[in-house]
């Protein structure tokens, strides 16, 4: 009886110290989990609120394609990059960041509006 919970009291330890070597815990597991899961949520959000985004550009292309009116217009880029650097800079992010993703959302944004111009 005692070699058996000195051998099921070993086991523990050495499953704990394994853990704890390694870094994790099983807290630190489930945190880790939920937190995760959080993140996936949030991206979610955020591609649902892109495309929201995307399907007004749309929109904005179409009008501009049937206006003539050129895709880029750089002052409208410079007011949306501005604010969302400072909107930014609110949330604690860097303009840097600010500024590539800003970016990539426009040149997104161009692409979707040239290929209305090509196949409306």
């Amino acid at each position: 009886m005692k070699k058996t919970i000195f051998l099921l009291s070993l086991g523990v330890f050495t499953m704990l110290a394994g853990e704890r070597a390694c870094g994790q815990t099983r807290g630190s597991d489930t945190f880790l989990k939920e937190k995760r899961a959080e993140i996936d949520s949030l991206d979610k959000k955020l591609f649902e609120v892109l495309g929201a985004r995307e399907r007004v550009v749309k929109e904005i292309g179409i009008y501009k394609a049937k206006n003539n009116i050129p895709s880029l217009q750089a002052a409208r880029f410079q007011q949306v990059l501005d604010k969302g650097i400072e909107a930014g800079k609110k949330e604690g992010l860097s303009a840097e960041f600010a500024t590539e993703m800003l970016n990539a959302i426009h040149k997104e944004s161009l692409r979707i509006e040239d290929a209305l111009k090509t196949n409306p």
